[in-house]
């Protein structure tokens, strides 16, 4: 049972710390260019404008069917 112990015990001085690997993975990631960003950035105002127009326009003609039912 001791010798069971002991190779565990040696796994666990082979892991690094999680520190370690956080600063490993750390080093993976690729960022995006100021350029890239300013793309992204451009794309997500202007599409969540015209999907901003989008739901007005049916929002009102919504509004406006309603009316007219309830006018009825």
């Amino acid at each position: 049972m001791a010798d069971g112990d002991k190779k565990t015990v040696k796994a666990k001085d082979n892991k690094p710390s999680f520190w370690q690997g956080v600063k490993r993975e750390w080093r993976k990631i690729m960022w995006p260019t100021r350029q890239d960003i300013i793309k992204r950035t451009g794309l997500v105002v202007v599409l969540s404008l015209i999907l901003g127009v989008i739901i007005s326009v049916v929002d009102g003609a919504a509004m406006y069917v309603v009316d007219l039912l309830l006018a009825l």
